[in-house]
């Protein structure tokens, strides 16, 4: 088969990157932060909607003001996945739930029939920049799990499957799905991710110059939507068509996809699979739904019940510096 016909389209990286059902949304938070004070802040203020890079300042505030990150906000009808690289973020919800995660650390969290949710990026360092890096991805649920109870599970580093391989040039990060004899750990149990035909996969590809990886096919082929989006790199060559552009390539779900390294760093790409839920989609803002009726009630039940209300003191909460990684849930609290 030619490679036009693996190659089904090409997108450039926006912000945030387009995705295919099952999947909602993406973004690639990559901020290198200087130092932070004895309070864990940067040494601007935020406006509450920095989101730009400068040559001047390589990190965004987003909506946080001092710390960096996401105030509490509310969400409904889908999950989210916060795919941590580098860098710490301090969670709270409405439902009393906390922890502090990163370094590799995978959130996944189905916000059902309603949650509010902070994300912190608390500056930890004192003595040295605060680099972040992670993705946050967001997936679709089918309308008979909509208005579940939301959960979420933290899938520690120490327990994520790592694929490296045998000449050492790749390394794979398998955060949900499986890939050779590699299987993610357990997604929440409401989750798209949880049936067993939706062939979820969200993988993470780490590529030294010189290295060559191939990815089998689906096993349901062209029934799965497979999008690769390389991050960073110089070039990389994805079935047998080189890239020097940071891009969004969508490839057919029943070939092997063969990636090549073919340039002087490490290449990194993302990989986002699933099985189409194949149902309406109607999102306006923190609120996918199916149809404009329930949007309208999603808007409604959250002004009157702000979702359980925010039971922390702040709306940016941050953790002491040395409270290291946790999670907080039904009032128990774990580490790995």
């Amino acid at each position: 088969m030619s490679t036009k016909s693996i190659i089904s389209c090409i997108d450039k990286l926006g912000f945030p990157f387009k995705t295919l059902d099952p999947f909602l949304f993406c973004v690639f938070h990559e901020d290198h932060y200087p130092r932070g004070n004895a309070q864990m802040e940067a040494p601007i203020r935020g406006n509450g909607a920095d989101f730009q890079l400068t040559d001047k300042k390589p990190y965004r505030m987003y909506h946080g003001d001092r710390v960096p990150g996401f105030p509490q906000h509310p969400h409904r009808g889908f999950e989210t996945l916060t795919a941590t690289l580098k860098g710490f973020i301090d969670h709270t919800d409405s439902l009393g739930n906390a922890g502090r995660y990163g370094e590799g650390d995978l959130q996944w969290l189905t916000t059902g029939k309603g949650v509010c949710h902070g994300e912190m990026f608390p500056l930890l360092n004192e003595d040295k920049p605060n680099v972040t890096k992670f993705f946050q991805i967001w997936l679709n649920l089918p309308s008979s799990k909509k208005m579940v109870d939301p959960m979420y599970v933290m899938h520690w580093h120490e327990k994520i499957p790592i694929i490296n391989s045998k000449d050492g040039l790749t390394k794979v990060i398998v955060w949900a799905g499986e890939l050779e004899t590699a299987k993610g750990l357990p997604p929440p149990p409401n989750s798209w991710g949880s049936m067993v035909d939706s062939e979820l996969g969200v993988m993470f590809f780490e590529l030294k110059p010189g290295a060559k990886y191939s990815i089998q096919p689906c096993k349901q082929g062209t029934r799965i939507n497979r999008v690769l989006y390389f991050i960073e790199g110089e070039k990389v060559k994805i079935a047998d068509k080189e890239f020097q552009e940071h891009c969004a390539v969508t490839v057919r779900g029943d070939e092997i996809i063969e990636i090549i390294n073919n340039g002087t760093g490490i290449s990194e790409i993302l990989l986002l699979q699933g099985r189409p839920i194949n149902e309406p989609v109607v999102q306006h803002g923190p609120f996918v739904m199916n149809t404009q009726l329930e949007i309208q009630q999603a808007f409604s039940d959250y002004q009157r019940t702000q979702f359980g209300g925010w039971p922390w003191p702040k709306d940016e909460m941050v953790f002491p510096k040395d409270k290291g990684r946790f999670t907080l849930q039904n009032n128990i609290e774990e580490r790995p």
